[in-house]
């Protein structure tokens, strides 16, 4: 139980200013569950809550409440009265068997005019009050930025993981046909651990990224001709599903880089992928390959209607997306990481009359 004078709007009043709030102060009691005032019911006084507890609700949105504080002994609520003659915009309702303190709102006006000791208590009440509810709203707004995260991530990897697991289950009802041979068994066997290999990569990519934390990263000597060779092969099966026809304008350079192998077949598997979705309808990607002293340059090309202008300068960014229902941007971002972790470096660029062209680059030994 807290005494009218011991509460922390009025403990530094004057005894004559005690006075005068005894005299106009009333004594309310109120049960559990029972409302003390209600959204839009007029503004006409301050409470100090005695002894119990209350709670201070609002509506936020059609029949939905929003429980934003609870106020015990010697805190005050209902404040706002006091500066604005406007209705409610919040409900109070005792949480348990409450006993409160309630001044009018003319004679607490009266009082503020003569105490500039109270007039800065309720200053600061006020002002403690509007940041907890500020606080409590950032709290709630990082809570639902942290669940659409979520669903964003889960969208990502429904949508990576969804054509390795086509491959899967068409390669595994062609092992399982009678007339299978037994190298045709093999292949395939070859093809599904493959296609697990290449989820578990992406599933551990999408971690990384999430913990914004950087694994180890094992660069080593590989010919970048057999190895963009052998992933176009595995990657072609996909595109063709989709009526789309995957070509070399020129045959990559036999030529030793450092790579890891692993992570650069993603940002094949995601330009091309992007490639893909970009050509609903069908359409021709075209790669090529140029190479110098100090670099290997590869471009990756399609017949699409190229790079929206509204991304053109984000593109790259985490969560940058245009036109497709299911992406979420999250593949170059990761894409740009991987290739800067090789130390080259990835740009795109429309081309007149053609499509988009991804381009990036990796540094010779």
């Amino acid at each position: 139980m807290v005494t009218l004078e011991s509460s922390k709007l009025f403990c530094n009043l004057t005894a004559d200013e005690l006075k005068t709030l005894r005299q106009v102060a009333q004594e309310r009691s109120f049960s559990a569950g029972q409302h003390i005032f209600k959204e839009g019911e007029s503004g006409d006084g301050v409470y100090s809550v005695k002894e119990g507890l209350v709670q201070i609700t609002a509506l936020v949105g059609p029949g939905v409440r929003r429980a934003f504080s609870q106020v015990g002994p010697g805190d005050i609520f209902g404040e706002m009265a006091v500066l604005e003659n406007k209705p409610r915009s919040a409900t109070v309702t005792a949480v348990k068997d409450t006993v409160v303190y309630f001044i009018p709102r003319d004679e607490m006006l009266s009082m503020l005019e003569r105490s500039p000791a109270l007039s800065l208590g309720l200053v600061r009440e006020i002002s403690n009050r509007l940041r907890e509810f500020n606080g409590q709203y950032i709290r709630e707004v990082l809570q639902s930025e942290r669940l659409a995260l979520v669903g964003r991530f889960a969208r990502s990897i429904v949508h990576d993981v969804k054509n390795p697991l086509n491959i899967i289950s068409l390669t595994a009802e062609l092992a399982g046909r009678e007339s299978a041979s037994v190298d045709a068994r093999q292949r395939a066997k070859t093809y599904i651990v493959k296609q697990v290999e290449r989820i578990s990569n992406m599933i551990n990519e999408i971690l990384e990224f999430t913990q914004g934390s950087q694994g180890a990263f094992v660069l080593g000597t590989t010919d970048y001709a057999a190895f963009v060779q052998q992933l176009i092969e595995d990657i072609s099966a996909e595109v063709d599903l989709k009526s789309v026809t995957l070509e070399m304008e020129n045959p990559p350079p036999s030529v030793k880089l450092l790579l890891n192998p692993q992570r650069l077949a993603r940002v094949f598997y995601n330009l091309i992928g992007n490639a893909t979705d970009a050509m609903p309808d069908g359409g021709k990607i075209i790669l090529r390959f140029l190479v110098n002293e100090k670099e290997v340059v590869t471009e990756i090309e399609d017949t699409g209607p190229g790079i929206a202008p509204e991304i053109a300068e984000s593109l790259f960014e985490a969560f940058v997306t245009f036109g497709k229902t299911r992406g979420t941007g999250l593949g170059l971002s990761i894409s740009k990481k991987i290739i800067e972790d090789h130390h080259g470096q990835i740009s795109a660029r429309n081309e007149p009359g053609r499509g988009a062209v991804f381009s990036f680059t990796l540094p010779r030994q």
